[in-house]
């Protein structure tokens, strides 16, 4: 709401659909492959709303279905523009379904998919942004940048895994009367566009296809199935063409409702041992991923194994996690002394602070000085030292930290810290320096030390006018920093103000001595 009038996404697309038996499986229920075309279509409008010209799916990201829909149940689907890039966009989509008589509703699922414009007269589209107006909003479009780093990455991701030498593919072990030959699961489908099969492009849409692959996978079923897609023209002269390709996984259920045990699948030599891996790669990536970005910040430990199949995902975690907090909307100004301004946010069981200051140099100045933790106890009097342990990438980097301040049983506090950070994706955007726990098996608790965690925390840093930067600390307190944070917030004690005076100090001083680096930048 903003003065009284509801702010209304002017790409958002409200889609409801009621579940008939056509629309249903061979179990009674809501086919995905339909559910898939209903999602690419009201993803397709919001698009196409944006774009004011056709546009076509590019890709989907991971889709987890939490229920199943009956017949005679209502679909309802919302979809709106995340965050348009060149001529590519992020549209978001969530998807719930009601029950008419009882009135309740539940979620199904969230997807992000993205889609391409094309244009009707072969020039060059630029699509114009898109202005986050809501706290919901401004989360998306911030973290949609992330979302898509993360999917230009994931092949490599793929490939990294599988060439490392400490992944194992998984093989499964069974009794060998329930093997079956990975080759007897095979199921190959002609399909021939016809004018039903088309959208309002005259096209055979993103949705029919994603329905197509999932009736061919559903017969297939095992586990992970894999489906690729091509097209050819009614002449033999025209060659293939790869249109997609897609892993789908599938569980059975028995008539209770609990996972069947499935029988074993022997992969056939060659191309089908290397699909094998990689889908026992591809296996690993998914309860990574769902431990990671699903794990609630109330549950303990916060900290997460840290391996070199989850990296990309706790990289995501660490910088959506920040963008999330600087998203919101509700901080309340605490104190202000000179140029350094502190804010409170109070949710559920935490404690959030922010504190700003403007300073006279260049963004990406402040970003280079202020992501390296190295130097943090150069003017942080809460830092004893900070060893980098392991350097993951140019964005990403592992440190051992060691603080000044005692624990409740009088030991100095250490941390191994993920700091991950980010350029800017956009003009307005800030740069990011994100920080969150991990855990690493070369560095376990020291007893001489109490080990804490750290939730979420980080700068933003942002380009103001061409000689003042922004710069804002975020802190989401967790119980065991708490102590620290207490003894410094009432007034923005002096020790708390002293300490971002010093930061300023220490930008100021070495602004103009950054060399090392800044190829990646």
């Amino acid at each position: 709401m903003e003065h009284g009038t509801e702010v209304r996404n002017p790409t958002e697309v409200q889609m409801s659909q009621m579940v008939l038996p056509c629309h249903t499986n061979h179990c009674g229920q809501l086919g995905v492959g339909q559910l898939l075309k209903w999602i690419d279509t009201a993803a397709c409008l919001s698009a196409e709303r944006h774009a004011g010209c056709p546009c076509v799916t590019a890709s989907v990201d991971d889709i987890y279905f939490e229920h199943m829909i009956s017949i005679g149940q209502v679909v309802n689907i919302k979809a709106k523009v995340n965050r348009a890039f060149n001529s590519s966009m992020e549209v978001g989509i969530q998807v719930s379904y009601e029950d008419l008589c009882s009135g309740e509703q539940w979620n199904v699922c969230k997807a992000y998919a993205t889609f391409v414009a094309q244009s009707t007269s072969n020039t060059k589209i630029k699509l114009k942004p898109v202005i986050p107006q809501t706290e919901e909003e401004k989360t998306e479009y911030s973290i949609a940048a992330e979302r898509r780093r993360m999917r230009l990455v994931h092949t490599d991701t793929i490939k990294d895994l599988l060439s490392s030498s400490s992944f194992q593919a998984e093989h499964e072990t069974g009794d060998c009367k329930t093997m079956v030959p990975a080759g007897q699961t095979r199921v190959e489908s002609v399909e021939l566009v016809l004018p039903p099969h088309a959208n309002h492009q005259g096209n055979t849409f993103g949705g029919q296809i994603m329905a197509w692959m999932e009736n061919v996978a559903t017969i297939a079923a095992s586990m992970e199935v894999g489906v690729c897609v091509e097209a050819y023209g009614q002449e033999m002269k025209v060659s293939r063409r790869h249109i997609n390709s897609a892993f789908m996984t599938f569980v059975v259920l028995d008539e209770e409702g609990q996972p069947c045990t499935l029988p074993m699948v022997v992969p056939e030599p060659g191309d089908g041992e290397r699909r094998y891996r990689e889908a026992s790669a591809r296996k690993k990536i998914r309860l990574d991923r769902k431990y990671v970005i699903s794990c609630k910040q109330t549950e303990v430990p916060l900290s997460v194994p840290w391996d070199q199949s989850n990296k990309v995902y706790l990289s995501y975690n660490n910088v959506s996690a920040l963008k999330t907090l600087v998203a919101k909307t509700n901080w309340v100004l605490a104190t202000e002394i000179d140029k350094v301004k502190m804010y409170m946010l109070e949710e559920d069981k935490f404690l959030s602070f922010r504190i700003e200051m403007t300073v006279s140099m260049a963004a990406w100045q402040a970003f280079w000085l202020l992501s390296d933790l190295r130097r943090r106890c150069e003017w942080d009097g809460h830092y004893a030292s900070a060893d980098l342990v392991q350097q993951v990438d140019n964005d990403d980097m592992i440190y051992h930290v060691l603080t000044q301040t005692n624990s409740l049983e009088n030991k100095p506090q250490d941390f191994i810290i993920l700091a991950s950070r980010r350029q800017p994706c956009d003009k307005g955007d800030p740069y990011v320096v994100a920080f969150r726990s991990v855990t690493l098996p070369t560095h376990p608790a020291n007893p001489k030390y109490t080990r804490g965690e750290t939730l979420c925390s980080g700068f933003c840093i942002w380009q103001e006018t061409e000689e003042l930067a922004k710069v804002a600390y975020y802190n989401q307190a967790t119980p065991g920093y708490l102590n620290y944070v207490t003894a410094n917030i009432a007034g923005l004690s002096s020790n708390f103000y002293a300490t971002f005076e010093a930061c300023e100090r220490f930008l100021m001083k070495n602004k103009d001595n950054i060399t090392v680096g800044l190829q990646n930048l």
